[in-house]
């Protein structure tokens, strides 16, 4: 099983939702005893079948359940290989659920199956989210997305293999300038993966995005428009090629995961990486410093900013028990509880303030720090999903020639949105 933090593909759900969102009940119904019943089904953030979030999820719930009696929750956890198929099938068999917390909203929104997230949240709840990550979930205006669990990248570098390289690791390169010359000196001290640059299929779309913001690029302009093959993502891309020519990074980037290159960082072998919380609990014992994105003149303004989701379909009718569910979840001591057992980042405020003042979790200081500053991919767009799918598996090739590279993405991007 493995945890998924960037958004999943819900294309191939909203057809069949669709299909049956004239049709019967949603799985769930009030009973002669006045009880309603809501469906609620949640992605699994155990690893391997460890630590499943079922647990926390029944928990919740019986907790929730003492409090409002007339409401019932019925769970359904599934890991993230096999939600979207499962959904699905619940769909087809019209079982839509009334709650989904899984990794992608954007087509079920587009397609007018959500409650708004005001309808299904109180002032004080929706108050409480962070304004970068409600605002990712905002499709036309209108919050549908409610971010459930976050994560950030900031740069990391292996202390003792900047000492031996002459580097003093309290003066982390800022500047694309000095990220190459720190390169060269861990290279001439023998490092061997001086900058790791992981472009391979698991989530090139990632590593792509963090060094075209250090540039001022990205994948969308302010009106929504694709603009993947700007100057800037252009020129950030030859950077890169540079320091692949030059033997700065590993050899072909394009064919290497982020999971390979962050066990070697672990095992000592690379000198600095763009890095994400899930590597803290591999890098105990390890000297690491943990700094703001270098950019192309100064350092980076903005983190990426990665987030999974919450929703609410109307089908079954019963927004008022799932906002009754909805705020209880998303109440501190939940959200606190669960960012603490997965190694997460919270998506409110009260969370946040309370992790960030909690010692026991002192190595996620450094991201809860920089959350408010995230950037996420354009979530709200339908084609998104698609488009990224397209961009891993081909924007390493634009270490070979970025312009040529860029311009077919840009090319697909374009068509997909017609």
């Amino acid at each position: 099983m493995k945890r998924r933090l960037f958004p999943l593909s819900t294309a191939a759900v909203v057809g069949s939702l669709l299909l049956s969102a004239c049709g019967g009940g949603s799985g769930s119904a009030t009973g002669p005893d006045g009880v309603t019943t809501i469906s609620f089904v949640a992605a699994d953030y155990g690893s391997n079948g460890d630590n499943s979030s079922q647990a926390y999820w029944q928990d919740v719930i019986k907790a929730f359940e003492k409090k409002n009696p007339k409401i019932k929750v019925d769970l359904r956890v599934i890991n993230w290989n096999d939600i979207d198929a499962q959904v699905k099938t619940m769909v087809q068999n019209g079982n839509q659920p009334d709650v989904l917390q899984t990794g992608g909203y954007a087509d079920f929104a587009k397609s007018g199956l959500l409650y708004p997230a005001s309808d299904v949240l109180s002032v004080g709840t929706e108050g409480d989210l962070i304004p970068a990550m409600a605002d990712a979930g905002r499709q036309d205006g209108t919050a549908y997305g409610i971010p459930f669990v976050s994560s950030a990248r900031m740069f990391l570098i292996n202390n003792a293999l900047f000492r031996k390289a002459g580097l003093d690791p309290k003066k982390p390169p800022q500047t694309w300038a000095e990220v190459t010359a720190d390169a060269a000196a861990l290279k001439k001290a023998g490092v061997e993966v001086p900058l790791g640059v992981p472009l391979g299929k698991e989530e090139a779309q990632a590593e792509a995005f963090i060094w075209m913001m250090g540039n001022g690029g990205g994948y969308q302009g302010t009106g929504g428009k694709y603009e993947i093959n700007s100057p800037a993502n252009v020129e950030t891309f030859t950077q890169l090629k540079k320091w692949v020519d030059a033997g700065l990074t590993e050899k072909s980037p394009a064919a290497v995961n982020r999971t390979d290159l962050t066990k070697n960082f672990a095992s000592g072998k690379v000198g600095m990486l763009n890095g994400f919380p899930g590597q803290l609990a591999e890098l105990k014992g390890l000297d690491v410093t943990w700094t703001a994105m270098p950019g192309a003149t100064a350092k980076s303004r903005s983190t990426l900013g990665v987030a999974d989701w919450m929703m609410a379909f109307k089908k079954g009718g019963h927004r008022d028990q799932i906002k009754a569910f909805l705020d209880f979840a998303y109440g501190k001591e939940n959200t606190v509880r669960f960012a603490r057992t997965y190694n997460l980042l919270p998506v409110t405020q009260s969370a946040r303030t309370a992790l960030a003042a909690d010692p026991a979790v002192k190595d996620l200081a450094p991201f809860l720090d920089i959350l408010p500053t995230a950037t996420f991919y354009p979530l709200s767009d339908p084609t998104w999903p698609g488009v990224s799918a397209q961009i891993k598996t081909q924007v390493g090739s634009a270490l070979d020639d970025p312009q040529k590279t860029l311009d077919a993405l840009q090319q697909a991007a374009e068509q997909a949105g017609r």
